[in-house]
């Protein structure tokens, strides 16, 4: 567990390095630890070393973990969520980063009413253009952005995107433009704050700061390679 510290350390000190380059301060940006596979013992030791904010690909693992983790965070949503686990989704975590659909949002926002609470939403758009990545439409984004700002119960922070698969650091920047200027055109336009903007995880989270990200998602960097668990 000592090395889950160490490598906490390092991400910051590259957080920091890249927030410089990019003429940012490193406060501006939060690192959201991905913990997909890993153990309760694992993501308290990453909440002993520093850990605020966990991020998790499915509801079922996020809702047995979060029971046995010793320490407080804030919990991510940040896989593909299905409308049918919409309602769990609302009781464990505290920010839904994948919001693509008005049909799951509304789910979203009637468990909230039923819960008397309000939940963080971001949408996640397919800035890539691949038609396996998740994410809503660029040309369908304007309408989904006026439905789920108009919706009870769900506070809409930010976006969300996965840049593309490629080895080509210009592919993936364009990904992560993309995702910054269309925030940028709808908070003049649609008087939303769209303030957060989740992208980067481990392999490229540099170039994502470098591009503006607010929020970053990372596990590998932290805890080392996945094992096949999952």
């Amino acid at each position: 567990m000592d090395a889950i510290a160490r490598n906490w350390k390092a991400l910051n000190e590259r957080v920091a390095d890249a927030a410089e380059r990019a003429g940012r301060s490193a406060s501006e940006i939060t690192i959201v630890a991905v913990t997909k596979t890993r153990t309760a013992d694992e993501v308290s030791a990453a909440l002993a070393a520093g850990v605020t904010d966990v991020g998790e690909n499915r509801v079922q693992e996020a809702a047995s973990k979060r029971e046995q983790v010793t320490g407080v965070a804030r919990w991510h949503m940040v896989g593909q969520l299905q409308r049918n686990k919409a309602g769990q989704a609302v009781d464990i975590f505290d920010v839904v980063h994948s919001v693509d659909g008005s049909r799951l949002a509304d789910a979203l926002a009637r468990r909230a009413a039923e819960a008397e609470r309000e939940i963080e939403v971001l949408l996640q758009v397919n800035t890539s253009g691949a038609a396996q990545q998740a994410g809503v439409e660029m040309a369908a984004f304007p309408a989904l952005l006026e439905h789920v700002a108009g919706l009870d119960h769900l506070r809409l922070r930010g976006l969300m995107t996965i840049a593309a698969h490629s080895d080509d650091v210009e592919v993936i920047r364009s990904c992560f433009a993309r995702l910054g200027d269309l925030a940028q055109k709808h908070r003049q336009t649609d008087s939303v704050r769209l303030d957060v903007l989740s992208m980067g995880m481990s392999g490229d989270f540099e170039i994502a700061i470098e591009m503006g990200a607010t929020m970053i998602r990372v596990g590998t960097v932290l805890f080392g390679e996945r094992s096949s668990r999952g």
